[in-house]
């Protein structure tokens, strides 16, 4: 089949027609940007305050962070060329030691994607055994774990913690791994951990969970916390004040920490396994050095102001939840983390919705069907620590605007996901 041939069947797919239809007919899609001030962003003559972002303490506009990268360049050149199993560079180390300190962990690995983890680390884990994947995961989850059922491990969905219970009283060829979600990329929401924890510990399973959104903006829980954030941003196993036994926590530098890379909290016999077994670590191209740079200056900063940092992402994530909640405007966000969801009506096209949220000059992350359900079809925002009030007034603003108009679902009596 020529090449042409082919794109053109995989435009028909049904699976992509959402996005298609959005690339084709709106300005949210490929958007190349011409200049960036702040978190107002330029594209072509059209300035619009960006939503989309996922950096969210602001470190990929912290000079400090950014003054760390020239040093580093001049010792190390642009970029190591060695996969890992050959060389590292010294920032491998410095950087998997400060973060088991700031996780708790026993240890560390560091790698250059989630997406690289999931696809490469969930069949090293499954083996010939049981895979239990939560049906709100993350896509790349649930791409490592078709990959690990290709290598010959049985997978199930489930939908809430007691369809967990039941596949677990089950009985399932071991190893058993549950896959899920910490902080949703979607709704915000964060997991009740605990209970997922004692289930896996009760059946000797492994809970496998991916806290992309939330290392850097949740932590350990403290007297002295600035916000219910917590403190230190230590992911959601701190936050949830439990252990890591029969954890495999995965994170990433990419959101909070505005750097390309990837680390999983493991004891280090198993970080030792997959030193041998993890193709990332095996063969993969490294991350840049500006952005092992990067990471270790925020380490720094995290350290010294992190908290303060956290504590006004949560006001101003809170003026915007607490505006849309009294408008009566639906959003699954039920805990207060910076990613606010607001579906859009059934019968309002996201299109035409879309080029509003153009014209009014904000910049925001579709989500389309198929990649959402029907009736959660809409955009999200999140918040960071680098916008500010009058961005936040203007943000509201338009919402209101919207939803005189009609745009949104209605809150409902539990908005919980």
């Amino acid at each position: 089949m020529h090449a042409s041939h082919l794109a053109t069947e995989v435009d028909r797919d049904p699976r992509y027609s959402g996005i298609a239809r959005l690339r084709a007919e709106t300005r949210f899609y490929d958007a190349v940007i011409d200049q960036v001030d702040g978190r107002r962003i330029r594209v072509g003559e059209h300035w619009l305050t960006d939503w989309a972002s996922c950096n969210y303490l602001g470190f990929d506009l912290e000079p400090d962070i950014i003054g760390a990268v020239d040093e580093q360049l001049r010792r190390w050149g642009t970029h190591p060329s060695w996969s890992r199993m050959l060389g590292n560079p010294a920032l491998y180390p410095q950087i998997e030691q400060r973060l088991a300190a700031l996780l708790g962990a026993e240890d560390t690995l560091v790698l250059p994607t989630i997406t690289q983890i999931h696809l490469s680390v969930i069949p090293v884990l499954a083996q010939q055994g049981t895979i239990l994947v939560d049906s709100r995961a993350h896509k790349t989850i649930w791409d490592g774990c078709v990959f690990a059922r290709a290598q010959g491990a049985t997978l199930s969905r489930f939908r809430s913690l007691d369809e967990l219970a039941a596949l677990l009283a089950a009985g399932n060829p071991g190893p058993v791994l549950v896959c899920m979600d910490g902080v949703n990329s979607m709704t915000g929401n964060i997991p009740d951990v605990r209970a997922y924890l004692d289930l896996c510990r009760a059946h000797g399973a492994v809970l496998y969970i991916d806290d992309a959104h939330g290392f850097g903006v949740i932590g350990a829980r403290a007297d002295d916390e600035t916000s219910p954030y917590g403190i230190s941003g230590n992911s959601i196993i701190r936050y949830c004040g439990e252990s890591y036994d029969n954890v495999v926590l995965v994170g990433g530098f990419s959101k909070a920490y505005s750097s390309l890379l990837a680390f999983l909290a493991v004891p280090t016999v198993l970080k030792n396994r997959l030193k041998s077994a993890a193709a990332p670590y095996l063969y993969s191209g490294p991350s840049p050095t500006a952005s092992l740079a990067t990471v270790l200056a925020g380490f720094d900063v995290n350290a010294e102001r992190g908290d303060k940092l956290r504590s006004e992402l949560y006001r101003m994530t809170m003026r915007v939840l607490q505006h849309v909640r009294g408008l009566g405007v639906f959003t699954p966000n039920t805990d207060d983390t910076p990613i606010i969801e607001l579906p859009i009506a059934l019968d309002r096209d996201l299109v035409e919705v879309s080029e509003r949220l153009w014209q009014r000059g904000l910049f925001v992350t579709l989500a389309p069907y198929p990649g959402v359900p029907r009736d959660q079809v809409g955009f999200r925002v999140q918040v960071t620590a680098a916008n500010t009030d009058a961005e936040i007034d203007h943000l509201n603003a338009v919402i209101s605007e919207l939803a005189a108009d009609g745009v949104f679902q209605e809150a409902r009596e539990s908005s919980a996901s």
